[in-house]
């Protein structure tokens, strides 16, 4: 196996970091070493990695090795799917145009907001009492 038929992207969202290694193979898919489904024991969050590969219509073709950290899991899993839509992207220029369409390219900025001096929370203020 030559190195030129891997294709590498990082996915991001919220605190959660993903980076991808996609090369052709049997549909294999690891992440930090586990199975998915080891990793990820809700079905839902397992869909969620799969989808750029639904969407291009090539599951199974290609195995995946992923490297996240950070964030809980629903962020983990978004930053996957990420991080697959860009590899994909880098392996066939033609699923760009799928993939961007199914919204699957564009980074969700979202993030925690941080919490502020004189307030209970991020925008929460503190109980109100007149007396």
């Amino acid at each position: 196996m030559s190195t030129s038929t891997i294709y590498y992207a990082t996915g991001r969202r919220k605190t959660a970091i993903a980076r991808v290694w996609v090369k052709p193979g049997k549909g294999e898919i690891k992440v930090n070493r586990h199975t998915m489904d080891e990793y990820f024991g809700r079905k839902t969050l397992r869909m969620v990695v799969k989808q750029p590969l639904g969407v291009v219509e090539v599951d199974g073709d290609y195995d995946i090795h992923v490297n996240v950290n950070g964030g809980g899991l629903s962020g983990q899993a978004g930053a996957i799917r990420l991080g697959v839509a860009r590899a994909l992207q880098s392996l066939n220029t033609d699923f760009r145009g799928p993939l961007k369409k199914a919204g699957l390219l564009t980074r969700d900025a979202r993030k925690k907001e941080r919490k502020k001096y004189g307030l209970a929370g991020a925008r929460r203020a503190f109980q109100f009492s007149k007396r």
